[in-house]
């Protein structure tokens, strides 16, 4: 049984969870969804991976870098801790791995524009070319942020047109758009398989 943890500072987190008990009704993964709000969270559950959803990334950093909540730097930490542990971060999710403002360096290896698609009012949808599933995937695109710059260490798993909106550095994820807010299960299906296969090897 897979525990994964799941970043509850703001955005579409029950749609995360919804997607998360799809896509392990799809692979047979079975799996325990632990929300995270303060770091004490994160060190009972020992989660295998964790997700990281969207909302509003300055919120996010407010939230979680309260002393009460202290969660972000706990998640820091972890994912620090073991280059490979498989994380997911969509748009303000995918901000904080790329920046994640600790004093340390991006966790992907990729800079980012906020709201670089625009607007809420400029939201839209689009069939994205999801190259880490080798198919198309509807995305979903809010207030999306860009990536600015993407670096070696760094590799496109989703594009629009020639436009890279996925990223990802070794087991980290970061998506430009909302995975979570489809039908389409694929990339929570990625991370659990990824999370998967890393368990049964260690």
């Amino acid at each position: 049984m897979l525990r994964i943890g799941l970043v509850m500072l703001q955005g579409a987190r029950h749609s995360h969870i919804s997607a998360l008990e799809r896509a392990s009704s799809e692979t047979g993964i079975g799996i325990e969804i632990h929300e995270l709000r303060k770091a004490s969270d994160l060190e009972s559950s020992e989660p295998h991976a964790i997700v990281m959803p969207g909302g509003e990334s300055t919120t996010m950093r407010l939230t979680g870098n309260d002393a009460i909540s202290s969660l972000l730097p706990a998640v820091f930490e972890w994912i620090r801790a073991d280059q490979m542990r498989p994380v997911l971060g969509t748009c303000a999710g995918a901000i904080l791995l790329a920046e994640p403002g600790d004093g340390g360096g991006p966790l992907v290896d990729a800079s980012v524009e906020r709201n670089g698609f625009g607007s809420q009012a400029e939201s839209f949808q689009a069939e994205i070319d999801a190259i880490a599933l080798d198919r198309e995937f509807p995305g979903v695109f809010i207030r999306a942020p860009r990536f600015a710059d993407i670096g070696d260490d760094a590799q496109v798993v989703a594009r629009l047109g020639d436009e890279a909106v996925g990223v990802m550095t070794r087991n980290r994820m970061a998506l430009t758009f909302h995975p979570e807010l489809s039908q389409d299960s694929g990339f929570h299906e990625w991370l659990l398989e990824t999370t998967a296969k890393q368990w049964v090897e260690a």
